[in-house]
């Protein structure tokens, strides 16, 4: 089985005002760096309202779309903007997400890596803030356990920013166990220790200014991948944001383009010893394009290089 690459060409018509960091030219980066590697390549479907009726409520998918403007970009909020393409591009970023995980579960492909945006992490229940609409992987958690049948999903989540929205949407999911690491002090300021779900289904991790991939590798080797072995997820869903990389703008963190890889590498190491390989990864940040693409790019080859079960 080869590595499904999930992407649409709506996802490039999401426009943000100039000098916005969520910019086209993102994905761009991302699929040019991607363009010589060996993968079996999809194209996004549109998500349906009743799957995004898994994780946002009717009112909160109808405001969405009576926000779309028709022309020009409308302010959801100080950082989220919509233009006239953006809300076909959110409907294929959550409706990538769902076509990754079907054909991670139905063995059409050994793993799978969505490059779509906006990206989701941020999407809260019924509200849109940080770049974010939809809660993607979120949903595909929530895809996998009701539709797919699944007991227990896991969420990994190494975007610099904690995922304040996944953390909201699955926080009293008892099948779902959700792991963040974050730069804290950072927006949102969401992801202390302390919140740890309902049923003690959510690991946050926070990092301090200045943390390098060294200290993550150990944390991640010391936390993460016990927690994910004693939890023994079916389905493995990760946010990847690559803007802990030491040139994003954004942030504080110093990892460096190795440590993106070696994320990659151990996480399809984990997922190949507890279920079966079967792995979901979707774009969240990343706001250096030079530092983004080549995260992603060698994070993506892990994937492809991951042994078939």
């Amino acid at each position: 089985m080869e590595t499904a690459l999930i992407t649409h060409a709506d996802c490039l018509n999401h426009v943000t005002p100039a000098g916005h960091p969520e910019q086209v030219a993102r994905l761009e980066h991302v699929l040019h760096a991607l363009a010589p590697l060996d993968l079996n390549r999809i194209t996004a479907p549109l998500a349906a309202d009743d799957d995004l009726l898994r994780i946002h409520p009717r009112s909160y998918i109808d405001e969405i779309k009576q926000m779309r403007p028709e022309s020009g970009t409308f302010q959801v909020d100080a950082d989220t903007h919509m233009s006239p393409g953006s809300l076909d591009a959110a409907y294929r970023a959550a409706g990538g997400t769902l076509r990754a995980v079907d054909m991670v579960l139905r063995g059409e492909a050994k793993n799978a890596f969505v490059a779509a945006r906006p990206p989701g992490h941020h999407a809260e229940t019924a509200t849109a803030t940080g770049f974010c609409l939809f809660g993607n992987v979120a949903l595909g958690a929530k895809y996998a356990l009701d539709y797919h049948g699944l007991k227990r999903v896991a969420v990994v989540d190494f975007d610099v920013h904690h995922g304040n929205g996944t953390q909201d949407i699955l926080w009293d999911e008892p099948r779902a166990l959700t792991i963040t690491s974050q730069q804290m002090p950072l927006w949102p300021g969401t992801g202390a220790a302390t919140e740890t779900g309902e049923y003690d289904n959510v690991l946050n991790i926070p990092l301090a200014p200045e943390t390098d991939g060294a200290a993550m590798r150990a944390v991640y080797t010391r936390t993460v991948f016990p927690r994910l072995r004693a939890f023994a997820p079916e389905l493995i869903l990760v946010s990847a944001g690559f803007d802990a990389h030491r040139d994003d703008p954004l942030a504080q963190l110093n990892w460096d383009t190795e440590d993106f890889q070696w994320l990659g590498r151990e996480l399809c190491a984990v997922a190949r010893k507890i279920c079966h390989g079967r792995l979901v990864s979707v774009l969240e940040g990343g706001y250096d394009l030079r530092a983004l693409a080549a995260s992603a790019k060698v994070f993506v080859n892990e994937l492809i290089e991951a042994p078939n079960e």
